[in-house]
């Protein structure tokens, strides 16, 4: 954790943090509980947060404290680094963990704690509701019952549950209930399915270092070659950490997708209605989450639109005010700094 050693500049801008994760106290106990209990063979879960919570690193301790924490450390750490407004999201995996019957309660639970927490900071805090995969049809349902009773701003998955992923047709539920109340589904990393974890983990590359980029942008992938927007044209997904890389391979994407299927090599690669770079286009918008760079920003705004792409710091996993600082550097004109900061995240989150 990094600490800011000069005031933050005012910007004729808000500054809107669009992937800030939270943890209610009650999910770290469920968390204890299946690590104490081994419940869930689930290598990247419990290597994970089997470092949270033991670990007596500065890292660890700086990311459990915020982690729970909507008041004070939150607020002081968002005023030192000139955020104006944090949309929080449950921190991954969130109730994706859990059995079905758990998740389904504790996302409810989580969801009403939530529109309170945001009730209390209503101009600081905004969020996205968690819904739990493990039941689709009550993840719809909570869907309709988060945007319209508590009126949150979309819908965080984080990523594959249980080493399943959205682009089955079980799923697709999800997808229809954030098409027909328009709004967004943020698929954030998990850590990498038990199929594709061990040499990332041999090496420890499995976190945020890289297995998260990996594994979601697999996922992404997934989504868009199995026809997801081709069914769901309005549907709106948000990913991180500039896209996961996927803006830098569209090229490569788009041809080996063509060539794929006119190979029919394989069944489940079909034909589609658009290339796979329209998709990320019109479909997909992106978050700097994690990124804090300015090539990489200016590539994606370049190959995706400038309207495609928002600032999100990713706390309190990296939390450097120096950071915030060197974005408002960016040469970049005032009205697509405007945008990257602020109206983009007020457009796509109805904020």
């Amino acid at each position: 954790m990094a600490e800011a050693n000069t005031p933050i500049a005012k910007v004729n801008y808000l500054r809107i943090a669009t992937e800030e994760a939270y943890c209610p106290p009650e999910m770290l106990k469920i968390y204890r509980k299946i690590l104490d209990d081994r419940s869930v063979d689930d290598p990247g879960f419990n290597t994970m947060w089997g470092f949270y919570m033991s670990g007596t690193s500065a890292r660890a301790r700086h990311i459990i404290t915020s982690l729970q924490d909507l008041g004070e450390v939150r607020l002081n750490h968002m005023n030192e680094s000139g955020i104006d407004k944090q949309i929080l999201a449950l921190t991954s995996p969130g109730v994706q963990i859990m059995d079905r019957d758990t998740a389904v309660s504790f996302a409810i639970t989580a969801n009403d704690q939530l529109a309170e927490d945001i009730a209390r900071n209503p101009t600081r805090f905004a969020g996205l509701l968690a819904v739990a995969p493990q039941d689709p049809a009550s993840a719809a349902r909570e869907i309709q019952r988060g945007v319209t009773k508590l009126g949150l701003k979309g819908v965080i998955v984080n990523s594959h549950t249980h080493n399943e992923y959205l682009d089955d047709p079980k799923f697709w539920p999800i997808f229809e209930a954030a098409e027909a109340h328009d709004v967004p589904i943020y698929l954030h990393p998990n850590t990498p399915s038990k199929g594709m974890i061990g040499p990332l983990l041999e090496r420890g590359l499995d976190g945020a270092i890289f297995g998260f980029g990996v594994e979601t942008g697999m996922h992404v992938l997934r989504i868009i070659t199995a026809g997801v927007f081709d069914r769901f044209p309005k549907l709106k997904i948000v990913i991180g950490h500039m896209g996961e890389a996927l803006p830098y391979w569209l090229f490569r994407l788009d041809y080996m997708h063509k060539a794929t299927v006119a190979s029919n090599r394989y069944d489940t690669m079909r034909p589609l209605q658009r290339k796979i770079s329209d998709y990320m286009r019109d479909n997909i918008c992106i978050t700097n989450s994690g990124v804090a760079w300015e090539p990489a920003i200016k590539f994606s705004q370049q190959v995706l639109g400038i309207d495609q792409v928002m600032y999100a710091m990713d706390y309190p996993y990296q939390y450097d005010p120096t950071e915030v600082a060197a974005l408002d550097n960016m040469a970049m004109s005032d009205e697509d700094k405007k945008k990257f900061f602020q109206t983009n995240a007020e457009r796509v989150f109805k904020l």
